[in-house]
């Protein structure tokens, strides 16, 4: 009987990494973890810099999410030059984060996990993925790519390029939008609706085929966290946070962004680069939160929007008081996917959207700035110190994907020993363990920006495998 099981690489994420799964001398799961196995150093690259250089820098740190983090560093920057940016950069901001949570929700739902969802958990592996989708499922499949595409196409337009655009900048941003550009963007709505409606619908139709995977894939309470508008509805460039336990109650309620760092604190663990941040006053691990789709739709009374309200509705009767099953993130994509559509839509006929005045222009008035806003995975926080010359002293990025690490280890956990005989191990066993993580969608390329305490081992070995020497 083996006393650790390894699963390695995680695969359909975004990253490396790895899971362990223990077992005890009865033969029986008795934990796992999640670790997290590489290591980039963004918030020391950013040390030295021009904090006007920050949005096209971090906006390398990933190429799924990369409007986020020009976003967020750009809000960060506007706080440094103490301007309010003119509203037609305001409104292209907004434009361009919709249309990115669209393009990875998109990606996370379609590509990566629908392949379980309808070529079965149990599937072999080389009749599980997107390309045997494309055999099984091809409108589905399609339908997919076309609804990333459209959200590529709007980052590709505003920004320049579809990856890494250098587009944001302190004050606004760098283009106009023109006439065209929207008239583009409003001809491929119609689609994207079409689309989102037949991948709701269907997956509305398959949950109750999966109540296994519903109730162990991460099935528990915990907090939420996500940006509310002052009112309480969905908002993802500019608001106030709000955290709820997992019955609904709110925990703590219009909190500012920029001081984040007073109610959220990050720990380290020796198994994993990640950082594991928690909710301060609930102490470490008691203060474990999500964020993301499923946190922003429990913290969230309202939408905003038609359709998207409607959905938001039936989606909360899915839980008392809060939706705690991980499994429901990929339900709470697809109405976001929904209600992001029909916000570029009310968007697009704002005619303050054309206007030509797009960056307040300003030295720097700050030594400080924090910038925050809603990535697809959640809640993202830039924060800068400058000198008087503007050069970044320090860079801090707390990333949605490590806020939610502690619940994805807890995850892991429950899904392992829910699912997995030691025994009488099967593939499918520890696909649905991959799968918890999977629900997350965990974007692992922008999560390890600060060391954690997990050692770094190097060895030295003969050709006969033999080590020679070892550095640790």
């Amino acid at each position: 009987m083996p006393e650790r099981i390894l699963v390695n690489p995680v695969t359909r994420i975004e990253g490396h990494a790895k899971i362990s799964i223990y077992v005890d001398d009865r033969g029986q799961v008795e934990s796992a973890q999640f670790h997290v196995v590489e290591f980039r150093g963004f918030e020391k690259f950013a040390t030295g810099r021009p904090f006007h250089e920050m949005p096209g820098l971090m906006s390398r740190i990933c190429g799924i999410c990369p409007v986020s983090h020009i976003l967020s560093s750009a809000k960060a920057g506007d706080m440094l030059l103490g301007v309010e940016i003119p509203a037609a950069a305001d409104r292209q901001r907004r434009v361009m984060n919709y249309a990115q949570i669209v393009q990875s929700h998109a990606l996370s739902f379609f590509h990566l996990s629908s392949p379980d969802l309808l070529l079965g958990f149990d599937a072999p592996p080389e009749r599980r993925n997107i390309f045997a989708l494309f055999g099984a499922e091809p409108e589905f499949a399609r339908r997919g790519i076309r609804l990333r595409q459209f959200g590529q196409r709007i980052i590709e337009l505003l920004g320049g390029k579809r990856i890494h655009p250098s587009w944001g900048v302190p004050g606004g941003v760098a283009k106009v939008m023109t006439l065209a550009e929207r008239d583009e963007i409003a001809a491929m709505l119609p689609e994207a609706f079409d689309s989102v409606r037949v991948a709701l619908e269907r997956l509305k139709s398959m949950v109750d085929s999966f109540p296994d995977e519903v109730e162990n894939l991460g099935n528990f309470p915990t907090l939420y966290m996500g940006t509310v508008s002052p009112d309480g509805r969905l908002e993802y460039y500019d608001g106030l946070l709000r955290l709820v336990d997992g019955e609904g109650n709110i925990v703590a309620d219009r909190l500012d962004p920029s001081r984040y760092h007073t109610f959220l604190g990050e720990a380290s663990e020796e198994f994993s680069f990640m950082k594991f941040p928690y909710y301060k006053p609930m102490g470490y691990p008691g203060g474990t939160y999500r964020v993301g789709p499923l946190a922003r739709l429990n913290v969230a009374t309202s939408a905003g929007t038609a359709l998207a309200d409607r959905e938001l509705r039936e989606f909360k009767h899915r839980g008392q008081g809060c939706v705690n099953q991980t499994f429901h993130y990929h339900l709470a994509r697809l109405i976001e996917i929904l209600h992001c559509l029909e916000r570029i839509e009310e968007l697009l006929e704002d005619p303050v959207l054309l206007s030509p005045f797009v960056q307040a222009r300003a030295g720097q008035n700050r030594r400080e700035g924090v910038g925050s806003s809603e990535a697809p995975r959640g809640t993202l926080f830039h924060h800068y110190e400058a000198d008087e010359n503007g050069l970044v002293t320090k860079a801090n990025l707390l990333i949605a994907t490590a806020q939610n690490n502690l619940a994805i280890n807890r995850s892991v956990e429950q899904a392992a020993i829910r699912f997995v005989s030691p025994s009488r191990l099967q593939e499918g066993m520890l696909n649905r363990v991959e799968a918890a993580v999977r629900c997350y969608d965990p974007c692992l390329s922008c999560s390890t920006h600060a060391l954690g305490r997990m050692g770094l081992v190097i060895e030295l070995k003969n050709r006969r495998g033999e080590v020679l020497d070892r550095l640790s």
